[in-house]
């Protein structure tokens, strides 16, 4: 089992840590692809109209300048640079040791600076969207997803892979349908569903943790995927196509 998640929006950084070994980070066939970014990015991130270019506010000033010398900052494993309501949810902190194992080899974060990061690989923090354009890159939606495809076909193969990422970041990689399942949140009252934001986060890293912490042996298919969330929710299983993904929708009541 893999569990794709999306980067959160606000990073953490750390008081002190040696730079981003590029090479050291998980899937190296992207370093290249890495580099090239990183100097897209920390150009852009020098020039007088940098938060327009990059879509942040003013508010913002100090992260966008932390991209001109994301070389020098320190780095932290990615798990603690990527804070917010997912990952809080999923409180890789108060793992018990056998988890936080299972959680660096189970978590693949898509990144729009790194492609695809494991838990544990050291980064430092950055503000970068996925739906961002660079110049001399292009959308890194379009640019990553030829990439990610070469350097993550083989790791996912034989892999169900629990897909609680957000659109932006599902574009950079459409893995094989057949062993995806989109996790989806609803709510519901009086038997109307509405798509919810920020509880959609939330319950995401609510079933990674669940998934991570539970239990018995991971799930290998969609069936056993719905089986462990309805564990904790209301759940429908909507198989997929040839060309589409799995659904898990998980229900809350509102």
């Amino acid at each position: 089992m893999l569990i794709l998640l999306p980067p959160s929006e606000g990073k953490t950084p750390p008081d002190a840590g040696s730079p981003v070994d590029l090479a050291a980070l998980s899937f190296p066939s992207l370093t290249e692809a890495r580099q090239r970014v990183a100097d897209a990015l920390a150009e852009v991130s020098g020039q007088h109209d940098a938060l327009s270019q990059l879509g942040v506010g003013a508010t913002l000033l100090h992260e966008v300048s932390r991209n001109t010398r994301l070389a020098h900052e320190p780095a932290a494993p990615a798990h603690s640079i990527y804070t917010g309501v997912l990952f809080d949810a999923l409180g890789y902190s108060s793992l018990t040791p056998a988890q936080k194992r299972k959680a660096n080899t189970a978590v693949v974060v898509i990144s729009g600076l790194w492609g695809a990061v494991g838990f544990a690989d050291s980064i430092p923090a950055y503000r970068l969207s996925m739906s961002v354009g660079l110049p001399g890159v292009g959308k890194l939606a379009s640019y990553w997803k030829p990439q990610l495809a070469a350097a993550l076909a083989s790791h996912a193969e034989d892999h169900l892979l629990v897909d609680c990422r957000s659109s932006t970041y599902a574009a950079a990689w459409v893995p094989a349908p057949d062993r995806t399942v989109a996790v989806n949140v609803f709510t519901e009252r009086d038997g109307v569903r509405k798509v919810v934001s920020h509880f959609a986060k939330h319950t995401r890293g609510e079933l990674a943790r669940h998934l991570l912490t539970r239990r018995g042996k991971a799930p290998e298919t969609p069936a056993q995927l719905a089986k462990a969330a309805a564990e904790k929710w209301t759940v429908e299983l909507v198989p997929g196509t040839p060309r589409k993904a799995h659904a898990l929708n998980i229900i809350l009541n509102d």
